[in-house]
């Protein structure tokens, strides 16, 4: 089964879980929730920096516990090499390119200091044409650069079932949109279960009974293959100011 059968096309009611984005933009209102909630309100001076992961079931964290998903692993990683940074779960399963395009507005009204964009994997579930996949990224860069607003770009390597015309335009997608966005690359984002993959090695160990999605081990070899690539990232990113 090939490693892109990551992705499982099931909705979810509550697509951002449970890291509900409070922060900047959101005036009084938000001030006022968090108050209620009993939430510690920091001190004057710098605010942790907001990443936000805009992605599918990869990004949700299907079939994990909350604390298990790609989300919640990734900010404790950060947080371990010493990064003051809240990494926002805008991960909805069974979302395409097109539907990361079409929630953006939803996504961007709340703040965004900085935004991951790791879709894809349910286009090649459902063999959408590569040239409306490339349009629909497209569409969600350019809009991230309309904002300022800076981006890191994730690529799925799609199967050789599709034909190799297809494979070859699904693949260059990523690379020539970053290059035209000037956005760092993951090439790769399964690259630790391609990896064995490719070696004739079994993956079974990193999915879970499905099959389809990682498990939390899984998960964590993810997390530490492109963390540092992530960290390098933010180093460049300044929190907004509220």
């Amino acid at each position: 089964m090939s490693v892109i059968k990551s992705v499982l096309c099931v909705p979810l009611s509550n697509p951002y879980g449970v890291f509900t984005p409070f922060g900047k933009r959101c005036g009084a209102a938000c001030a006022g929730i968090t108050l209620a909630l009993g939430l510690s309100v920091g001190a004057a001076g710098a605010e942790p920096l907001r990443l936000v992961a805009l992605g599918d079931s990869l990004t949700q964290g299907y079939g994990l516990p909350a604390d298990d998903g790609f989300v919640p692993q990734l900010q404790d990683w950060l947080h371990a090499q010493g990064h003051d940074v809240i990494v926002i779960n805008a991960g909805v399963s069974g979302d395409t390119t097109a539907g990361g395009l079409a929630r953006l507005d939803w996504t961007l009204a709340e703040p965004v200091d900085a935004m991951l964009v790791i879709l894809g994997g349910n286009d090649l579930l459902r063999g959408i044409d590569p040239a409306a996949s490339r349009a629909n990224l497209d569409a969600i860069l350019a809009r991230l650069q309309q904002e300022d607003i800076p981006a890191m770009l994730a690529g799925m390597p799609a199967p050789g079932n599709y034909g190799p015309e297809f494979r070859d335009a699904f693949d260059s997608m990523y690379p020539e949109l970053a290059q035209e966005y000037d956005v760092p690359l993951v090439p790769n984002f399964m690259h630790p279960m391609t990896e064995k993959a490719d070696a004739g090695a079994s993956f079974a160990d990193l999915m879970q009974d499905d099959h389809i999605h990682p498990n939390a081990d899984g998960v964590a070899l993810i997390v530490d293959g492109i963390g540092p690539q992530i960290a390098a990232f933010i180093d460049t990113v300044a929190p907004a100011t509220p």
